[in-house]
């Protein structure tokens, strides 16, 4: 049992400081066998049990029924501690040329199984170069799905480059590789795939996403957008009954609408982009002509809303508040990329992505300061997360967290220290009073 929590703990999803404390109680642990000594790096182990038994090269072990090889490539200490780097790559090494199927593989168990090799564990979670290019010599198939999907999840390319530099990479993969970089808002990574000919108006198979669709969807920057557009990116493809320009309206991107210089002509998105643009002017002409498309924008409040205030377009949600939609409408859906709860308030939104601006202009408008999301989160403790949790690091600051305080935003239940000396100064301060 203790050999398997440690296997558990050292690899994949597990936690190295409980592997650690498993090494400390139970150090025998780290040579025990084939499949420790591969997770701990321990080039000496390994080649001594090879050439105890060559057959240990290809064993299979509990608990997820993998080799010494992809336990190897899927070990926090391989991720985590570069300096050790050269002893994973010898015995890596050892064990390829002692046998070892650099495309073996086990299967995940769970409604969606999964197929996890060598592979990815080397470009997919450890994103390890060296490691990476170890395999694709001994013949592991670029084309692996977790490979190709997970070697994207870092700003640190160099092992998805060298999944692409094999010339193997079916068009969907390389497709979903460029769709997945949007996930990671990565500039350069986008523009190396542009550069090595990806083309940007294909759609992804196992979704039927297509990149300038999806890089909306997750609020990429203009400069991204513009990226895609420089590679020819066409925004009047449709994806879910939409051209990216309409998507860009539904998005609340005024910057977008404004690059392309073209906007919806005719239905709800030639209002909901005149809301966009903040143009008042502009709505109420359309609203005048055709009174059903107010109704048809009411009924999408519950989307439109949030969503401008995701994406920081504060002439937009003034617009959308002039027009008579509540400061406090729900997000219906909610968005689980961006850590979203449905239900979240849209001053939810704009605490939790940082943006200060928008959480002053919500509150003036009579925002609901103490109404908790479905995660128990305020406001309030919604905009000190962004400031410790959040993925968007040059958005950390306390313009949002005094607003709230100053609008009369309890600081009672929030733990302190919070993570953020900042805020924790304002809060006691808060407290004080």
């Amino acid at each position: 049992m203790t050999r398997t929590a440690f296997i558990k703990a050292a690899t994949w999803h597990g936690s190295l400081d409980e592997a650690d404390q498993l090494l400390a109680t139970h150090p025998e642990l780290a040579t025990s066998d084939i499949h420790t000594a591969a997770i701990t790096g321990n080039v000496e182990a390994v080649n001594r049990f090879l050439k105890e038994d060559p057959a240990n090269a290809t064993a299979i072990s509990a608990p997820y029924g993998g080799t010494a090889l992809i336990y190897l490539c899927m070990s926090k200490y391989l991720r985590l501690d570069r300096s050790r780097s050269n002893d994973f790559l010898q015995a890596a090494t050892a064990l390829l040329h002692a046998g070892a199927d650099a495309n073996a593989g086990f299967w995940t168990e769970g409604k969606y199984p999964e197929f996890e090799t060598a592979l990815y564990g080397a470009a997919g979670i450890a994103h390890h170069a060296p490691l990476t290019k170890l395999l694709l010599e001994h013949g592991a198939d670029p084309n692996d799905n977790e490979s190709v999907y997970h070697s994207t999840e870092t700003h640190e390319n160099d092992a998805m480059k060298l999944l692409v530099e094999t010339g193997k990479l079916t068009e969907d993969n390389l497709t979903l590789m460029l769709i997945r970089k949007h996930d990671w808002h990565d500039y350069e990574g986008v523009k190396y795939l542009l550069e090595k000919g990806v083309d940007p108006n294909k759609t992804w198979s196992g979704r039927g996403w297509y990149p300038l669709h999806h890089a909306l969807a997750r609020s990429n920057s203009l400069a991204i957008i513009k990226l895609l557009l420089d590679h020819k990116a066409d925004p009047h493809i449709v994806s879910d009954g939409l051209t990216a320009i309409a998507r860009a309206a539904r998005e609340g991107r005024s910057d977008v609408l404004a690059l392309l210089e073209e906007k919806p002509e005719e239905g709800i998105d030639q209002l909901i982009a005149a809301c966009a643009m903040g143009d008042k002017e502009a709505a109420q002409h359309i609203i005048e002509q055709k009174p059903k498309q107010f109704t048809t924008l009411m009924n999408m409040s519950s989307q439109l809303l949030p969503r401008f205030c995701l994406s920081n377009n504060k002439p937009g949600v003034q617009l959308l508040l002039d027009l008579g939609i509540d400061v406090n409408t729900p997000y219906d859906t909610g968005d689980g990329y961006f850590g979203i709860p449905e239900g979240s308030l849209p001053i939810h939104v704009a605490a939790w992505l940082g943006w200060p601006a928008i959480v002053q202009l919500l509150i003036e408008r009579g925002a609901y300061i103490e109404t908790p999301d479905k995660n128990g989160h305020t406001p309030l403790a919604l905009a000190i997360g962004a400031c410790v949790h959040s993925y968007w690091t040059d958005r950390r600051n306390t313009i949002s967290i005094e607003a709230l305080l100053d609008a009369g935003a309890s600081p009672v239940n929030i733990p302190l220290p919070s993570g953020y000396p900042e805020a924790d100064d304002l809060l006691r301060a808060a407290l004080q009073k």
